[in-house]
């Protein structure tokens, strides 16, 4: 899209709903602010991988080794997916997935907010390190559905070949919560669920980003997205509190 008189200027073409489809017709800041999301989308699904492999060890039976091999599994694939996207915008995707140390997790006692650690792009919540099976349990259910509600969100995007992705993606990711639910059944609400609860419940609350955001402004305008931070953390809280309240762990 340009600005001569019988093509519609790309801003106005895109607020109006237009798609972008391949990395031939995307401008300088679009490519930017789109290799940002896909990193970000990217780097958390290698680090949440990475960090639940462990969760297969802790399991207490071969049903729930298979539904956490499974999760690992499937986030690493999905990664692989939207790498493959980059690929088409020069990024190296041997060496992107080398180049760091996925499993990597700080204290647990630590505070990080908002803000990026280790040069990677992903969600501060995966800088947390899992305690057990019913720690991941809770953890697995909590960023899942904080997960769907922002997939939901990115597969509405302008450009095309990622949201057809990300569409594809949604199913399994619902999939993952709900084996994350069926567990967290299975565990009831006993103290060590409830103290969980309470440790992941803001961590995963803060991976929706500030309520203020002038980046969700920028992001909005090119189509990226559409939901602001708030009304999605908010939809997420209620969603999750429904959840706990049924199964006595809020």
């Amino acid at each position: 899209m340009t600005n001569d008189g019988d093509t519609m200027p790309l801003a106005h073409y895109l607020a109006q709903g237009g798609k972008l489809t391949s990395p031939e017709n995307v401008p300088p800041r679009y490519r930017g602010e789109l290799l940002r999301l896909m990193s970000s989308f990217v780097d958390s699904e290698l680090a949440g991988s990475a960090g639940f492999a462990d969760a297969i060890n802790w399991a207490p039976g071969i049903k729930e080794r298979i539904a956490a091999s499974r999760i690992t599994l499937e986030k690493a694939d999905h990664a692989g997916r939207v790498l493959d996207l980059m690929e088409g915008f020069g990024t190296d995707k041997a060496r992107y997935e080398q180049a760091h140390d996925w499993a990597a997790r700080g204290p647990r006692d630590q505070q990080i907010g908002l803000r990026r650690q280790g040069g990677d792009m992903r969600l501060s919540v995966f800088h947390y390190p899992l305690t057990g099976w019913a720690d991941a349990v809770v953890m697995n259910v909590l960023m899942g559905m904080a997960t769907l509600h922002a997939l939901d969100e990115l597969a509405r995007c302008s450009y095309q070949p990622l949201a057809e992705v990300l569409r594809d993606i949604l199913p399994r990711e619902r999939r993952h919560m709900e084996l994350g639910v069926e567990g967290l059944e299975w565990i009831g609400a006993s103290d060590e669920a409830r103290a969980s609860v309470a440790y992941w419940l803001p961590r995963v609350a803060e991976t929706f980003g500030p309520t203020r955001s002038d980046r969700f402004e920028r992001l909005k305008a090119l189509g990226l997205r559409h939901s602001d931070n708030e009304t999605l953390r908010q939809n997420w809280q209620a969603e999750t509190g429904a959840l706990l309240t049924r199964l006595k762990l809020n």
